[in-house]
Formats: C-alpha cells, sequence, structure tokens
C-alpha cells in the first residue's frame, strides 16, 4: 500500500465536512414491571443494548431480575425503589469505566444502589471490593470510515498502528493534520480496547503525545460507536458487534455514513468469533457474590440464565462465548 496516498487525498480534499456531533439518544433504560429490579447495571455503551434485551427475558420465578441503565440519556438514573432504598439517583455513569466506578463505589458504600456493571474491556486493577469480570459474549472490533473517505477500506493492523501512533506518512503533520483520527470519550471500554490493540496508553494520549488523535468533536465528548461523527478525513474505532446491530434495526442506528473496514484481509461482516480483534465482553459483579442468587443464577457458570440466551446474544451482533459465566477473573 502507498502509505503517503493517505495523506495526499485527505489533504486534497477541500476542508473538513461538518457533521453533527454524536448527541444523546432515547434511553433504553427498564421498562415493564417491576420498575426497580434486583439487579441494576450500569457502564458500557457497547453491551447496552444487548443487556437491555437480556433484562427482557431473563427471569426468576417469572419476574424480570435485570436492570440495565444505558451508558447515554437522562443526566441522573434512580436504580432502586426510593420507598425501600433511599439515595439511590446518581449521575449516569457513561462507560466501562464509569460504570466500574459506580459499582465500586456502591460496594463501598454499602447502599445496595447498583448490583454489576457492564465491561467492554478487561481491568483487573485492584479494588475494593473485589470484583470478578464475567465473560458472556464474543465482540470485535475494526475501524469506521465513509464511504468517500481519504482513508483505504482495506488496512493492515500495522497500518492502523501507524495511524494511531500519528505516523506523518499517514496523517501529516502538525498542525494542519491530513487525518482526524478519533477515540472514544474518556472511560470507554472501547478506547481502551483499541488503545492497548494500537500499541499506545491513555496517559500518553491524554498528555498530547499523539496529537493527532481527537476525543471531542466542536466541544462535545465522541460518544463510541455513533458513525455521525465521521467526515471524509477521520476514522474511528467501531465494534462489529453494534454496527450489525445497528444495521438491523435491533437498536437505534446511529451509523450515519459509517462503514467498516478490513483488517488484515478479514471483512467485518459476520459474527466476530473469527475477527482479527476481537474480545470478550463481561459482567462485572462483586466477588463475594458469586455464589450468592440471584448473581449466581444469573450471571455465573456456564448454564447461568444469561449463558442459556445464546441466540438472543447473536442478534445483537455478538458471538457465543465459549468461557460464558467463567468467574476465575477476578480483581485482587
Amino acid at each position: 500500500m502507498n502509505t503517503r496516498k493517505i495523506v495526499a487525498a485527505a489533504i486534497g480534499v477541500a476542508g473538513l465536512l461538518t457533521g453533527t456531533v454524536c448527541g444523546s439518544v432515547a434511553s433504553a433504560d427498564p421498562s415493564g414491571t417491576p420498575t426497580y429490579r434486583q439487579l441494576s447495571g450500569v457502564g458500557s455503551d457497547t453491551t447496552q443494548g444487548v443487556m437491555n434485551g437480556l433484562s427482557n427475558v431473563v427471569t426468576i420465578n417469572g419476574v424480570k431480575v435485570i436492570g440495565s441503565y444505558d451508558a447515554v440519556g437522562s443526566a441522573n438514573i434512580t436504580t432502586k425503589d426510593p420507598a425501600t432504598t433511599p439515595g439511590c439517583t446518581i449521575a449516569r455513569p457513561n462507560g466501562s469505566g464509569a460504570g466500574r466506578t459506580a459499582l465500586s463505589n456502591s460496594l463501598a458504600a454499602a447502599n445496595n444502589c447498583l448490583d454489576f456493571s457492564r465491561s467492554s474491556s478487561l481491568n483487573l486493577s485492584a479494588a475494593t471490593p473485589g470484583l470478578t469480570y464475567v465473560p458472556f459474549a464474543v465482540d470485535a472490533v475494526s475501524y469506521a470510515i465513509t464511504p468517500t473517505s481519504a482513508v483505504p477500506r482495506k488496512l493492515a493492523l500495522t497500518d492502523l498502528k501507524a495511524i494511531y501512533h500519528c505516523d506523518p506518512n499517514y496523517v501529516g503533520t502538525a498542525p494542519n493534520f491530513g487525518l482526524t483520527v478519533y477515540l472514544p470519550q474518556a472511560g470507554s471500554g472501547t478506547r481502551s480496547f483499541w488503545e492497548s490493540t494500537m500499541g499506545i496508553t491513555d496517559a500518553d494520549v491524554v498528555a498530547g503525545v499523539y496529537p493527532c488523535i481527537k476525543d471531542t468533536k466542536n466541544g462535545a465528548p465522541v460518544e463510541e460507536h455513533d458513525g455521525r461523527v465521521l467526515d471524509d478525513n477521520s476514522i474511528a474505532p467501531f465494534s462489529i458487534a453494534q454496527y450489525i446491530a445497528q444495521s438491523s434495526q435491533t437498536i437505534a442506528d446511529l451509523r450515519g455514513r459509517a462503514i467498516l473496514g478490513t483488517v488484515d484481509g478479514v471483512s467485518p461482516t459476520t459474527l466476530n468469533s473469527n475477527f482479527g480483534v476481537k474480545r470478550d465482553v463481561y459482567n462485572v459483579i462483586p466477588t463475594s457474590k458469586i455464589a450468592t442468587a440471584p448473581w449466581s443464577t444469573v450471571f455465573a457458570g456456564s448454564n447461568s440464565l444469561i449463558c442459556q440466551q445464546s441466540n438472543l446474544i447473536n442478534t445483537y451482533g455478538f458471538a457465543t462465548n465459549a468461557h460464558c459465566g467463567d468467574t476465575s477473573q477476578q480483581t485482587p
């Protein structure tokens, strides 16, 4: 591939397209009865759709038990019945990191406001009380561009790494880079996973070591898996499961003009078990609750209520996880 072709084509486009930054989408917080559920969870945008779907079919004695709150929506959420568990109106956590922090804070306060969090990345750094990352599906991540983008539709992983290292042969030179290289908002699990895959650290991104990388547009954070942020001179990571579910209208379609690129010759058009850049996705639960119902019934073990729903999980674009329900990945 002619690496300079990307820069030349990008600079040749007359200015950046304006576009609309990803904004708030309609919340899909728990609906129907009961209003408040035994297991309330927050966090990852990547898995909120499938967990919302699971919340409607996973029941114990005919009663829905999962209350999954979206990453984006109203500023605050109320996760428990104020009449029985007061003080559970909290700021809505956006992303895997924010969800994990909110869960940890709730457990430390022993206020029973949150019972699990959604995570699209694995973080086994120390947490008090201890947390367990329970995998339930497999996702993959590719790069998103527009159909008329200056970026080729087929790249090697080494090309992507060069782009996210702001190699001038790919992105041009400062201050007027030929490409805008996007990452999702701070705290996003997809951001963390993509940084690790690209061989960069979040600390270096924040410190400006890679000046072509942006996580805002027009002053607003770039929400993960929202293709409306893209123009012909930009690139962003995008969950293949999210893209599949959005294209089938299983969840809200926020793709805009986004298409997914091929990485190392593998097309991102099917379930994700064969794609090179793949990851497990998790529900994070208190380690102390692994053997306690309803956590044990819903999350833990290959025969858990979630792991029994492989067809529904596939409907949301995720591949089946051979280690669904495994409880071995725990924080110190």
